[in-house]
Parts: C-alpha cells; sequence; structure tokens
C-alpha cells in the first residue's frame, strides 16, 4: 500500500511527532507547519520535509493529507484540528485535547461527522511499564480498584516562564492542565475509565505569581491544583500536579491504584523521565512485592500506534472520548476551585 502522507503543525513537541512517525514503514511525513521561520526551516532541513508553511491553513489548502498532528499551544487545538478533519484527515492531537469541554465536544463531533478518527496524544499511556501494568490490571489482579492517587509534582519547572504555557488565554490553565492531564489519563485508563460522578478540587499560585511580581512576566495561572473525583462505582481518586512546590524532587510522578487484591505503583527514578513499576499482594497470608523487572518488551511511540491502526484498521487507543472524560474532569477541579464547592459530571 501507498505510505500515509503526514502533516505535522506546531514544531516544539511537533519534532518528537516526526521522529515517531518515521519509525513506522508506511507512514511518511511530507508537510511541516509554524509560524516561525528559523523552526521550520531548521526541522524542516533535519528531515528533508520538503513542504513548509506558516500556517495550518495554507498547509491544509494546498496539500492531501491523510494525518495531521495537532501540536500547536492549546489555544489551537480546536480549530486546527476541526480544520483538519473537515480536510479529510485522521488527527492526532497533543493533550490536552482542548481549552475546555465545549471544545473537545466539538472536536469529537467533527470527527464523527467526518468519519475520521481522533487520538489525544496521552504519551504517558506509551512507557514500558504502563503498558505492562495495563496488560496485567486487564487480567484482574487487582480485583476492584476502590481508591487511587496520580501525581506530578516539579519543585521548580514553571514551562516557559512569561511564555504562553502561564497565561491562560493560550494555555487554559496551569500545571493541572499541563502536567496533571498525564496522570489523570494514565489512572483513568489502569482504572478501565469508570464514569465520574462528582469533582473537588483546589488551586493556588503563591509562588509563580510571587515570582512573576519579581520578573515583570506573565502568569495568570495556578502553580498548584488538587482534585477529588467520586466514580459512580464508588470508587475514588485524588489527582495532584505542580510546577512549582517546596517538595525535595525537582520532579515527582507516582500513580497508585489500590484494589480489593492487590495495589500497584509506577513512578519515577531519581527524580528522571525513567519509570519503575510493582504490584503489592497477598497470597496464603503471606505479604508479596511483585516488580516489573527489565528487559521488558519494548513499546512503540504514539504516532507509530496511530498510523498503524490505520493503516491495519484497528482500533486505536487514547480516543477522543476518552480525551473528552478527562477535559470534563479538569474543568470541574478548576470550577469546583473557582466556586469552592462540589461539581457533578
Amino acid at each position: 500500500m501507498s505510505k500515509l502522507r503526514i502533516g505535522v503543525v506546531g514544531l516544539g513537541i511537533g519534532r518528537h511527532h516526526i521522529t515517531g512517525y518515521k519509525s513506522h514503514p508506511n507512514a511518511d511525513v511530507v508537510a511541516i507547519a509554524d509560524p516561525d521561520a528559523d523552526r521550520l526551516r531548521s526541522i524542516g532541513d533535519e528531515h528533508h520535509i520538503p513542504a513548509r508553511f506558516a500556517s495550518y491553513e495554507e498547509m491544509l489548502a494546498a496539500e492531501k493529507l491523510d494525518v495531521v498532528s495537532v501540536c500547536t499551544p492549546n489555544k489551537f487545538h480546536m480549530p486546527a484540528t476541526v480544520a483538519a478533519l473537515e480536510a479529510g484527515c485522521h488527527v492526532l492531537c497533543e493533550k490536552p485535547m482542548a481549552m475546555n469541554t465545549g471544545e473537545a465536544r466539538r472536536m469529537l463531533d467533527a470527527a464523527k461527522k467526518a468519519r475520521k478518527r481522533l487520538m489525544i496524544n496521552f504519551s504517558y499511556r506509551f512507557t514500558e511499564q504502563s503498558w505492562a501494568l495495563k496488560h496485567l490490571v486487564d487480567t484482574g489482579i487487582l480485583g476492584d480498584v476502590y481508591f487511587a492517587r496520580t501525581i506530578w509534582h516539579r519543585r521548580r519547572g514553571l514551562p516557559g516562564f512569561g511564555g504562553w504555557f502561564g497565561q491562560k488565554a493560550l494555555s487554559g490553565g496551569g500545571p493541572l492542565i499541563d502536567l496533571g492531564v498525564h496522570r489523570l489519563d494514565l489512572a483513568l485508563w489502569l482504572m478501565g475509565y469508570p464514569k465520574p460522578v462528582w469533582v473537588m478540587g483546589s488551586t493556588y499560585d503563591p509562588i509563580g505569581s510571587a515570582l512573576s511580581k519579581e520578573q515583570g512576566k506573565a502568569f495568570d495561572v495556578e502553580d498548584l491544583a488538587v482534585g477529588l473525583v467520586k466514580f459512580e462505582n464508588g470508587a475514588t481518586l485524588e489527582v495532584e500536579a505542580s510546577w512549582a512546590a517546596n517538595v525535595k524532587e525537582k520532579e515527582l510522578m507516582e500513580t497508585r491504584l489500590f484494589g480489593t487484591k492487590a495495589g500497584l505503583v509506577q513512578h519515577n527514578v531519581n527524580e528522571t523521565y525513567q519509570f519503575e513499576a510493582e504490584v503489592y499482594l497477598e497470597r496464603e497470608g503471606c505479604q508479596y512485592d511483585m516488580k516489573l523487572h527489565p528487559p521488558v518488551p519494548a513499546v512503540k511511540s504514539s504516532m507509530y500506534h496511530f498510523a498503524d491502526s490505520i493503516v491495519h484498521n484497528k482500533p486505536h487507543t487514547a480516543t477522543g472520548d476518552e480525551g473528552l472524560i478527562v477535559m470534563e474532569l479538569l474543568d470541574a477541579i478548576y470550577e469546583s476551585a473557582r466556586t469552592g464547592a462540589p461539581i457533578k459530571i
């Protein structure tokens, strides 16, 4: 079969999408778009991509594409995704899915109307430890999961301070929508995406706001957020995320699930982006620790997975429907923080 013709919009995180697609034998990145002319030229030259555009509108008008990756600032996820879908393309959109639930619904509706795929890049599913844990959890080893806690804290790690990440009009929020979205999806995925019924949340900005005043830089989002989600099946999930908190670790990522038969943890190692995973269980009155030990079967990137799903006409993970649930929860945490009251889903 002919190779999928792929376009990538936004070449910040988008440069990693190019690499991911290039690993698939039936995928070919033929077009890129970015308003930064220097970045467009540099990445285009590096990957020998001939078609280069200043905007996604120009790219979609000029090129006949099968797949588009949307890797822009959050504010542009919805319009770029809808435009690509309406142009007849499958779309892999970076997280978060959108600025809010309303935009996410519009994206999902556009995908269904166009009969095209919409995948959200929940990339932390695509680690060896996450993939192995998911397969193990799906065997029923945990029993019924009744509580989970999922966190990502940074001691001091405000991304591009003064740039679009810290401006709500461009990002939609702070570390909750940037980091927390990853850990929230990972916990929900391992739990089987139970139906949420209500949410409580709080947000704080003491460190980020003080730094913005000292340095004269724009910053109007939270630097720490916490949420509590109650599900229809009775389970509870706690989520925490921060860009700046007085903790020991530079980077602290951890997801724990507590089940009636066993529990599990996936966490980063030595403040890095490497992970370990363990399962804790009782058998015949004795307590056991089961650790995932390398070598672990390799896991392909989310871009490879998306392309492969299209080529072989098989379901993909991280669907638009799941992305919508995550957006509903993010919105509810922010709304609860604003009102000081629980929010029904």
